[in-house]
C-alpha cells in the first residue's frame, strides 16, 4: 500500500526542528563515534547498482551500506552508543568528562553501579550493550517473545543482561520502564514517550552520521541533491528522522523525495500518516523485518516524518526476502550485497513501486530518477540469512571479495 503525505512541505528547515536536531550536533556525535573500536573509521560504502537500475528502469540506484559499519553488523551502532555517552554527560556535569575518553573506557570506576535498561529487536540492544562494555556500566536487555535465541546470544556476547517476556515489542518497552524504576536504572531506548524525548533524540542525531557520509561520497550541493529520492526503513521513525533532518537542513525547499517503508503488519507509520498524528500499528506487529516490528510510532519522530516524508507505504515481507536475494546474487553484473531482513525494506519498497506503474507515477519515479536506498544491516542473524536467502552471508562476502577483483577486468 502508498499513500501520499498531504502534509508534507518544501520549505527551508524549520528553526524548531533545528533545536532539536542538527547538522551540527550530528558532526560533534560523528567525531566522538571515530574513537570507538568497535566503530570502522572509513565511511561505509556507497555502493552503485547500474545493472539494477537498468533492470528497474531508473537512472541511477545507490545503496548505502551499513552492514560494513561495525563489528555489531548495522547502523544501530551509531544511536544507542551515542545517546549513552549523552545521558552519562548529563549526568555527571560537574566531572569534567571527555566523551572520546568514554569510548575508550577511562572512566570505568565512577560507572562501576551505573545501570541502563534497554527493551529491543535486536540490534539496538547489541549496539547498547557494547557500548556499557566499553564504557564501564552495566545493562540489563529486555527481549521480546519474538526475537530468536541467535539474536540473544549476540547481544549476551557483550556482557548484557538479558530479561525475557511472553509479550510483543511494545510490551518489552512497557516492562523496561517498569524495571527502570523499581530499581532505579536508566532506560535507553529508541523510541519517544510522553515525557521521554532527550535519549531518543540523541539516538536518532547518532544516525546523522549516515547523512552526512552520503552527501559528501555522492558530492550533493545544498541546491542540487544528488538524489531525486530516498527510501528510508520505518519502524518506530527514529532512523528515518535522523537522516531527513539532516538532509533537510543541507538541502532546505530542494531536499529529496523521501519515502517510509514499513512491513503491513507493523504498520505504524502508514496509519500516523492517515490519521495526522503518532498512532498504533493495525497488525500482528511480527515480521520477518525484526527491527521494523514495531507497533507505535516515536511521538519525537513523527516531528521530523509528519512535515518531510512524501510517502508512506507498506511491504510484505516476501518482498524483503526477495530483495535480501537480489542484492546477494548482484543482479546484472551488480557487486553482491549482504542485505539484512531489515537492511532491504526500502530497495524492496522500490522494486514493488516500480512493478505498479500507476503507484510508481504517484511517487515520481521514472527513467529520470535517481534513488538512494540504506542498507541498514547485514546477516545480524547468520542462520536466518542463510535460510532466507539459501546462501550463506560468508559466501556472498567471497563473492564480493572476487567482484572487486575482477572490477579492473570488467572496465577494459
Amino acid at each position: 500500500m502508498l499513500i501520499a503525505n498531504p502534509r508534507a512541505t518544501r520549505t527551508p528547515y524549520p528553526e524548531e526542528l533545528r533545536r532539536i536536531l542538527s547538522i551540527e550536533k550530528a558532526e560533534q556525535s560523528r567525531s566522538w563515534l571515530s574513537c570507538w573500536d568497535k566503530i570502522s573509521s572509513p565511511a561505509t560504502p556507497l555502493r552503485e547498482l547500474p545493472g539494477l537500475a537498468a533492470e528497474l528502469g531508473i537512472g541511477g540506484l545507490s545503496l548505502k551500506d551499513e552492514s560494513m559499519r561495525s563489528v555489531l553488523g548495522s547502523f544501530k551502532a551509531l544511536g544507542a552508543p551515542i545517546a549513552l555517552v549523552r545521558l552519562i554527560l548529563r549526568l555527571w556535569p560537574d566531572h569534567g568528562l571527555d566523551p572520546r575518553a568514554l569510548f575508550q573506557g577511562r572512566y570505568r570506576d565512577l560507572l562501576t553501579h551505573f545501570t541502563v535498561i534497554s527493551a529491543t529487536d535486536g540490534n539496538h540492544g547489541k549496539a547498547l550493550a557494547a557500548a556499557a562494555q566499553t564504557i564501564g556500566c552495566r545493562c540489563v536487555i529486555v527481549l521480546h517473545a519474538n526475537v530468536s535465541v541467535e539474536r540473544e546470544a549476540a547481544i549476551a556476547a557483550y556482557g548484557a543482561e538479558i530479561v525475557r517476556i511472553a509479550g510483543n515489542y511494545d510490551e518489552s518497552v512497557e516492562e523496561a520502564a517498569r524495571l527502570a524504576s523499581v530499581n532505579g536504572w536508566h532506560v535507553v531506548s529508541d523510541t519517544s514517550y510522553d515525557g521521554y524525548e532527550d535519549i531518543p533524540r540523541d539516538v536518532m542525531q547518532g544516525y546523522g552520521t549516515v547523512a552526512a557520509e552520503v552527501v559528501s561520497q555522492s558530492n550533493g550541493r545544498p541546491d542540487a541533491p544528488a538524489f531525486t529520492h530516498v527510501f528510508l526503513q520505518g519502524g518506530v521513525g527514529g532512523l528515518a528522522a535522523g537522516l531527513i533532518s539532516y538532509m533537510w537542513e543541507f538541502h532546505g525547499a530542494h531536499r529529496p523525495r523521501f519515502i517510509a517503508v514499513e512491513p503491513q503488519q507493523a504498520d505504524c507509520l502508514y496509519q500516523s500518516a492517515l490519521a495526522g498524528q503518532p498512532s498504533r500499528a493495525t497488525g500482528s506487529v511480527d515480521s520477518v523485518m525484526a527491527g521494523l516490528a514495531c507497533g507505535e510510532t516515536s511521538p519525537l519522530a513523527w516531528k521530523f516524518l509528519q512535515p518531510a516524508v512524501d510517502e508512506f507505504m507498506t511491504i510484505r515481507d516476501i518482498d524483503a526476502i526477495d530483495a535480501m536475494r537480489v542484492l546477494a546474487s548482484g543482479s546484472e553484473g551488480d557487486i553482491p550485497v549482504v542485505g539484512g531482513e531489515s537492511g532491504v525494506a526500502g530497495l524492496a519498497g522500490l522494486a514493488v513501486l516500480l512493478r505498479q506503474p500507476e503507484l510508481a507515477s504517484q511517487a515520481g519515479l521514472d527513467h529520470r530518477s535517481r534513488v538512494l536506498v540504506i542498507n541498514t544491516e547485514g546477516a545480524t542473524a547468520p542462520a536466518a540469512y542463510e535460510e532466507l536467502v539459501g546462501e550463506t552471508a560468508e559466501s556472498v562476502l567471497a563473492r564480493q571479495t572476487m567482484w572487486r577483483a575482477d572490477a579492473p577486468a570488467r572496465q577494459l
